[in-house]
Order: structure tokens, then C-alpha cells, then sequence
């Protein structure tokens, strides 16, 4: 059995866990708990009154929990106060796992120089080469529907939502397509906290496995997608490790998030008939329509961790030199001061500057990669299929309990 098959039958057999049994304690669960779509009452309890508030945690260091929308901006942009070093946990004693690499657990110059081999690849122009293949792979997808369709209910997370992402990131990095079915499930228990406080850190070791043999292969015979590139364009300054480090980013970045907001994007518009409308008959409609619900479904619940270099105040709170700071973007994303009725979807809303993708030095760079999927995947399905409907109740749907990424277990529809 692979090693593919042994993590994705590990976390299968973890999901009847109890929560209560977890040696994770309660209130640092309190960002990943979602009803429905939306937040947890408590969070927004706790931005309206305390938008940096402190979390009891063992390991003998002191978390910081920040959901206010200024607040959010001020750490997330802070490089100099604050440390996103993967050193940092190892040294906090919450993991011993190998430092996995990649721009989410790098400081600058590191940071710098890692993130200025991959900008070239997510500009407008680079990305464009895929609009093509993007387009090629969502009318797969719709077929592959419609025909499963004849047997009855067809579940978009397995049919449309998983695959697309999988497929789009396989054509940018240029994996093979035979290896497509593992690489739609390399991701998913970097996400999943069922197992532990460490769960997740746990897979990534797994992760880097696979794609060293990726860059390896790519390192004999580069090929014109995005590790190909590199390694024709810099492959004297980075090594297998940082490269595979990079892909991962890319893959943890690019797939689970953007597959959760298909999934949940869709439920959102079978939910709101005028919307999905909207949608079907008018071109400019996707646009505004994905910008609200990245902001409104922040499907990344929160961001990589920061340690506090030093002290320092944030907003008026003091933090102490090593304090760790957890950042909740779906709680700064519905604050009122960030503007009006935020716990409401509107589809028509003007774009705001949100913080689905981050922000700062650390903010997602395939941003408009995740962009392009979404506002050509959503008006296609609603067209090829417009009656589409639920299955099911939207209140009979299971739900991520506690995830980074969060998003819906199966969403099955009639066409």
C-alpha cells in the first residue's frame, strides 16, 4: 500500500473521534468552529469585545487570538515584530517535525528570495497560458456530471469541486496526469485536526515525500510548467528540498481551498435563486460574485501562526517576546468595522479589501490563479445545469468540525 493510501485510510478511520478526547484545549478551537457557513457566535463575541484576546494553551507559551479586521491587518503586515519561522514551533515544543519548507513557515531574506522564484509564475501573463486547460477541465467535469447524473444524485465535492483544483494544479506545476487521483488527496490531512494538536504537521513529512520524487524527476528533464521553469531559470539556487518545500505550498494552497470554496460557492447559489439567476444569465456577475464569498466564506479559517520576536504592543495589547499569535481571518472578514451587514452574503456587494487570501509579505501568491477557477467554474455548472438543486437539506449537510480549511464532507445535487 502507499504511502497516499495509508494517510487517506488514516484520516478516514480518525473522523469518529471524540473532540472532547482530543489534547487539543477547547478555546484554541474556537477559530475553526463554523454553524453552517457562518463563524461561531463566541468569535464574534470576542471581536466585539476583546478584538485581541488572550487563549490558555499548554505548552508553556502564551497564544494570542486576533479577530478584528484592523487588528488582523497590523499583524499579518508586521514582518519585523513578528516571526513566521517553522523554528518556532519546534522551539515552542509544539512539534518535532522536519521544518517543511515552502513561504508560509519563512521569514525574510529566506522568505524573499523564495517568493521572488515563484511571482514570475503567478503573473497575469504566465497564468493566462492555463486559461485554456482551465476551461478544458471544467467542461470534463460537466460531462463526467451529467453522465453520473443518469444513476441519480451526484456529489459536486467528488465530481466537481476536488478534481478541478487537482487538475489545474497538475497543469501548473506539470505533474504527470496519471499521478491525478493521488495527488486530490495529498492535501487533506494537512488540514484535518482530528488527530491531535500535531495532526496535521504530522503529514507534511508524507507530503515532501512524494514531491521530492516529483522535483527529482522534473531536476532530469525539466518541463515547461511552473518546477520546470524554475529549474531551467534558477536551478543553481535552490535546492530539491526548497523546491519540493515550494510545490507543496503550492498544492496545500492551491487544492483544499480552492475545492472548499467550489463546494461551498455552489451551496451558496442553490441557496439564493436570485443569485444563481444573476449568475446564468449575465457575464458580469461572476466577478463581484466570487469576491463576496471569499470574503464571506474564508474558507482558510486562519493564518500560519506568528511568534512576537520581542515585546510589543499591537492595538494597545502587550505581547511578550516569544508569545505565539493566531490570526482569525474569517472573524476580521465579518467585522463591523470592516463595513456594514457582513454576516450577510450579497453577491452585488462592491469588492472589498478582504483578507481571504491574507495579507502582507504572506499573502496566498496564487491568489488570481484561485480567482480564474472560480469565476469560470461557477457560471458553467449553473449553465450546463439550470435546474440544478439539493439533494438533500442544506441542514442535513455534514460540515468540517474543526479544520484550518474549512468545508462540506459531501454536497450532493439533482440535475
Amino acid at each position: 500500500m502507499s504511502w497516499f493510501a495509508r494517510r487517506y485510510f488514516a484520516r478516514i478511520n480518525k473522523k469518529g473521534l471524540d473532540l472532547a478526547k482530543l489534547p487539543i484545549p477547547e478555546p484554541a478551537l474556537l477559530p475553526l468552529k463554523r454553524t453552517g457557513l457562518d463563524p461561531v457566535q463566541e468569535l464574534s463575541d470576542r471581536r466585539e469585545h476583546e478584538p485581541i484576546s488572550r487563549v490558555p494553551i499548554p505548552f508553556g507559551i502564551n497564544l494570542w487570538l486576533v479577530t478584528g479586521y484592523e487588528e488582523a491587518k497590523l499583524v499579518l503586515a508586521d514582518t519585523k515584530s513578528f516571526s513566521n519561522d517553522f523554528g518556532n514551533l519546534s522551539g515552542a515544543g509544539v512539534t518535532d517535525q522536519p521544518n517543511p519548507g515552502g513561504l508560509g513557515f519563512a521569514d525574510p531574506p529566506v522568505h524573499s528570495r523564495l517568493r521572488k522564484l515563484l511571482t514570475p509564475e503567478f503573473t497575469m501573463r504566465r497564468l493566462s497560458r492555463l486559461t485554456p486547460g482551465i476551461k478544458a477541465i471544467i467542461e470534463q467535469r460537466l460531462d463526467a456530471i451529467a453522465e453520473a447524473a443518469s444513476a441519480g444524485p451526484v456529489d459536486l465535492v467528488q465530481e466537481f469541486a476536488l478534481p478541478i483544483p487537482s487538475l489545474v494544479i497538475c497543469e501548473l506545476l506539470g505533474v504527470p496526469y496519471e499521478d491525478r487521483v493521488e495527488f486530490q488527496h495529498l492535501a487533506v490531512s494537512r488540514f484535518d485536526l482530528f488527530g491531535g494538536a500535531t495532526a496535521s504537521l504530522g503529514a507534511i513529512s508524507a507530503s515532501l515525500e512524494y514531491l521530492l520524487g516529483v522535483v527529482r524527476k522534473q531536476r532530469e528533464n525539466p518541463g515547461d510548467g511552473l518546477l520546470g521553469m524554475i529549474i531551467k531559470e534558477h536551478g543553481d539556487e535552490i535546492d530539491d528540498l526548497e523546491l519540493a518545500g515550494l510545490a507543496d505550498g503550492v498544492l496545500t494552497g492551491g487544492f483544499e481551498t480552492t475545492a472548499s470554496m467550489l463546494a461551498l460557492g455552489v451551496l451558496v447559489l442553490l441557496q439564493d435563486q436570485d443569485m444563481f439567476k444573476r449568475i446564468h444569465d449575465d457575464d458580469k456577475a461572476a466577478s463581484p460574485f466570487v469576491e463576496e464569498i471569499l470574503r464571506y466564506l474564508t474558507v482558510v479559517q486562519v493564518a500560519f501562526p506568528r511568534f512576537a520576536r520581542d515585546d510589543v504592543e499591537i492595538a494597545g495589547v502587550k505581547m511578550a517576546k516569544g508569545d505565539m499569535v493566531v490570526v482569525s481571518l474569517s472573524g476580521a472578514n465579518r467585522d463591523p468595522a470592516f463595513g456594514p451587514d457582513l454576516d450577510r452574503v450579497d453577491g452585488t456587494r462592491v469588492p472589498m479589501s478582504h483578507l481571504a487570501f491574507g495579507h502582507g509579505v504572506h499573502r496566498c501568491i496564487g491568489a488570481e490563479l484561485a480567482r480564474m477557477e472560480l469565476r469560470v467554474a461557477y457560471p458553467a455548472l449553473v449553465r450546463r445545469f439550470p435546474e440544478m438543486r439539493l439533494a438533500k437539506g442544506a441542514d442535513e449537510l455534514e460540515f468540517r468540525k474543526v479544520s484550518i480549511v474549512y468545508g462540506v464532507e459531501s454536497l450532493p445535487v439533482l440535475i
